[in-house]
């Protein structure tokens, strides 16, 4: 009995938590300057800004790039990188096989990452074979990936795997087949869980997506590569920015000026990745 009236008040205290966060988020986005202004310039989030203060700081972004955005809903984010790396769908890299200038992108690192997924305990269908047919693509021509669990509405430049669950080997094989090959330069992890209130408990949950997204970035990105992540701040803070310098030879606490600052949400940024490691990632344990 006491188990079960304590298990009711967490409930009802969890509840009005998200009730009163819904009615003060609503309050912020009604006076939110960067809301107004996502608006006039058509990007579906205010959070573009966010991506957009840090490359304007750290230069994250370049022409011909590969980007994978994990937790990409509603696409904000590929909205900046389209445009940063001048990214076109697979579909226009076939449509441009005339041009002249094309050149043929081959790469072991895609192969590496699709061997060493069931390693790292990742399940992978039987049938996963690396790709060896590249298509011709331009120099300059960047591809942008987003996922996420929800619908993404489409966007020019950008492929979308929507209502895909990243922590699972399925999406992982959809990501490998969408880069055909092609090493990634950047990965961006903006995943959330769903807030219980309890701060704690999402700290750890974010933490949790964050390592995941780490475990797959190191089996694709290229050296010299750039992983950037939200946290929101608790406890495993440090075990993160300890593994991630494992792996990067600069890590970086960012907060852009958009985000805001009463929130706890804070961007761990790791550029010049070292390359392949030996050993998979492991668990954080906030």
């Amino acid at each position: 009995m006491p188990e079960l009236l304590s298990a009711f008040r967490t409930y009802i205290y969890s509840t009005l938590v998200r009730r009163k966060s819904s009615h003060d988020w609503l309050q912020r986005q009604a006076r939110d300057p960067y809301v107004k202004k996502a608006r006039i310039v058509s990007y579906r989030a205010r959070s573009a800004f966010k991506l957009l203060e840090v490359d304007e700081r750290f230069k994250i972004f370049a022409p011909g790039q590969v980007v994978v955005d994990l937790g990409a809903s509603p696409g904000s984010w590929c909205q900046v990188a389209v445009k940063k790396v001048n990214a076109i769908t697979p579909a226009e890299c076939i449509a441009d096989r005339n041009e002249p200038t094309l050149v043929h992108v081959l790469d072991e690192r895609v192969r590496l990452a699709a061997e060493a997924l069931p390693k790292r305990g990742v399940k992978v269908l039987a049938n996963l074979t690396p790709v060896m047919e590249k298509p011709l693509i331009h120099p300059t021509h960047g591809l942008v990936i987003g996922v996420d669990l929800l619908d993404i509405l489409p966007y020019p430049g950008a492929v979308f795997l929507p209502h895909s669950d990243f922590t699972k080997g399925k999406t992982k094989r959809k990501i490998l087949e969408q880069l055909a090959g092609r090493p990634v330069d950047v990965v961006l992890s903006d995943m959330a869980p769903n807030a219980s209130g309890i701060s704690q408990l999402d700290h750890e949950a974010i933490v949790g997506l964050c390592t995941e997204a780490l475990r797959f970035g190191v089996t694709v990105l290229r050296e010299g590569g750039t992983f950037l992540c939200k946290i929101w701040t608790g406890s495993g803070d440090q075990a993160l920015r300890a593994l991630l310098r494992t792996h990067f030879a600069v890590v970086r606490n960012v907060k852009p000026p958009a985000s805001r600052d009463e929130s706890s949400e804070l961007y761990l940024l790791g550029t010049g990745f070292k390359g392949l490691p030996q050993q998979p990632v492991e668990k954080i344990n906030s």
